[in-house]
């Protein structure tokens, strides 16, 4: 049975699909199954995973509009290693379709409980606000995973994504649950960031991930490459700090699963 896990923040520029991507890499180098979705029109991490999102038989728009099965709209990924269900911009077609249809937010669920015996982890990107994408995410997931930079509006953004989870609990996902949150791009000189980072302890103390990802030049450069840093730059600090953090993340799912 896979761990599905949704990489949300409401908040963009914090290293969500930087998240995505690099935890599904560090997840297959523990010997992890793993599933990537890429539910954001942005289609960042289909890029980030060497995969042209503008040459696309089927994506996740075809899934979830039921014009592909689950099994067509998986491409492998030869520069990550893993599975990927890919996006592009053709995704917003899918999501005001989506819109029209009663059931619709249970979509991805019903379609990912077909290969649910494939995969330990399915990780899925989601995009920066809230609409019925973001909705089937979180109807699918057991968890959800929130990469946060350490700034001054971050508890603000926050406090949007908390809400949204709630409405969530209370109607489409009773059993949905935040797994951590991850502090990203994280600056140790910056004192702002040591402040934040300390409130968010303090508010949410064991919710918050141990592994904090630095800023790295390597972790900005790999997506370029099409690659995770994992294989651009196995031994760069970005690097080592998503094995560490998928890591915690299978510590973590595995409680939650017994």
């Amino acid at each position: 049975m896979a761990i599905v896990l949704a990489i949300a923040n409401q908040k963009g520029g914090v290293g969500k699909t930087t998240t995505a991507v690099n935890l599904s890499a560090a997840l297959k180098t523990i010997k992890k199954r793993v599933l990537l979705i890429d539910i954001d029109p942005q289609g960042n991490a289909t890029m980030g995973c060497g995969i042209d999102k503008n040459k696309l038989s089927n994506s996740t728009c075809e899934l979830l509009l039921g014009e592909c099965s689950i099994e067509e709209s998986i491409t492998y990924s030869d520069a990550v290693d893993i599975d990927v269900i890919p996006s592009n911009t053709d995704l917003i077609t899918a999501e005001i379709a989506l819109l029209q249809n009663s059931h619709s937010e249970y979509k991805l669920k019903e379609a990912l409980a077909i290969v649910d015996d494939n995969y330990d982890y399915v990780i899925i990107d989601c995009p920066p606000s809230l609409n019925m994408l973001t909705i089937n995410a979180f109807t699918a997931s057991n968890g959800i995973i929130i990469p946060m930079q350490c700034e001054y509006y971050a508890l603000e953004g926050l406090s949007a994504l908390m809400q949204t989870i709630e409405k969530i609990q209370a109607t489409t996902n009773a059993s949905l649950k935040i797994t951590g949150l991850v502090r990203t791009m994280y600056d140790v000189r910056n004192n702002l960031s040591n402040e934040v980072s300390v409130q968010l302890q303090q508010y949410f103390s064991s919710k918050v991930f141990k592994t904090i990802i630095p800023r790295n030049v390597k972790l900005a450069e790999a997506p370029s490459h099409g690659q995770a840093a994992i294989n651009y730059a196995r031994s760069s600090k970005g690097s080592i700090s998503y094995v560490s953090l998928a890591s915690e993340v299978v510590r973590k799912t595995t409680i939650l699963i017994n």
